[in-house]
């Protein structure tokens, strides 16, 4: 027996990534007993009255009509009194999707749209790194598979700066990779990021590995990356060291709200932090600004840096030199 397609849903939030997953869901649930539905997008911009009447008025060959109205929030009073005048009688064979990013505008139409028992389905922002470790967790766990913790958080540094790229990457590692996916996974398909390297040289610092985080960034100079995210991601790490180093007790997911950082960064930094002191680690953190200001092109006051590369070798060693006490 099939179930009648839904009617009337609601997109809200301004990720588009999940806004577009949520559209593409509600067609899904109506081909499923419609096979042959027709998707109409209507856009503000070019938004003529009465435009929604005539979409969803009935065809001459019959079949369903999904409306996809975008960017509510962006309509002129023409389209938002369309939607109010059609929901206060939607039509036959029609599905009506309305996507609003935030705001007030529209806000009649919106709560029309709950009255009418519309499906609502909520597309937040992926901002921070917590965020995004929680998008990687959640697309690994839809797709029944399981990454380890670290190995999220190696992926967001690598890919993290675009939701859509960090989607293409859990797909492809839930493809490629058999059973539970490692950080070494993450490194094999993405270690020639520049934020991974990054991770890979802060993590051997702090640890004092001097041979490890020398050839890792050695390997990464060769390759020609530029040293200036390395330091951005070396000073990171020390940071949340710090951070967590001064928090107290709480466990992981606790300290990661108050903090700001994803549950794997907290315990990250906890194992590090057992390597420092607070003298140690304020030293350890001047080292790198001022390699941030040399790789940078900032005023340079010792004859001994003489260039990018030689700065943030020179904080590399300092802080393994500092976290081996």
């Amino acid at each position: 027996m099939s179930t009648a397609p839904p009617t009337l849903a609601l997109v809200t939030g301004p990720e588009e990534l999940r806004a577009e997953r949520a559209v593409d869901s509600v067609v899904e649930a109506v081909r499923a007993s419609e096979a042959d539905a027709e998707v109409v997008r209507v856009h503000p911009a070019t938004y003529q009255a009465g435009e929604l009447m005539v979409h969803a008025s009935p065809s001459l060959f019959g079949g369903w009509t999904v409306i996809v109205v975008h960017d509510l929030d962006e309509a002129d009073d023409a389209l938002v009194q369309d939607l109010g005048t059609y929901l206060e009688q939607p039509a036959d064979g029609v599905t009506l999707v309305v996507l609003h990013k935030s705001g007030n505008r529209g806000k009649r139409v919106l709560d029309a749209l709950r009255k009418g028992g519309a499906r609502v389905v909520e597309a937040k922002a992926v901002k921070t790194e917590r965020d995004k470790h929680e998008f990687v967790m959640g697309e690994f766990k839809q797709a029944r598979r399981k990454i380890t913790a670290d190995a999220a958080g190696a992926l967001v540094l690598a890919v993290g700066k675009d939701l859509r790229e960090l989607a293409s990457a859990c797909e492809q590692l839930i493809r490629d990779v058999e059973g539970m996916v490692e950080t070494e996974d993450v490194t094999t398909y993405y270690g020639e990021k520049v934020e991974t390297t990054g991770f890979r040289v802060a993590d051997a610092a702090l640890s004092g590995d001097e041979a490890t985080a020398m050839a890792l960034l050695r390997h990464a100079m060769l390759g020609g990356l530029d040293p200036v995210p390395i330091v951005a991601v070396l000073a990171m790490q020390l940071r949340q060291v710090g951070k967590v180093a001064t928090a107290g007790r709480g466990s992981s997911a606790q300290l990661a709200r108050d903090l700001g950082m994803a549950p794997w960064q907290v315990d990250a930094a906890r194992r590090s932090s057992q390597s420092w002191d607070g003298a140690r680690l304020g030293a350890a953190i001047q080292a790198v600004a001022q390699a941030d200001v040399d790789v940078k092109g900032g005023i340079r006051t010792e004859a001994a840096v003489r260039s990018p590369e030689h700065a943030v070798e020179r904080a590399v060693l300092e802080v393994c030199r500092l976290a081996r006490g």
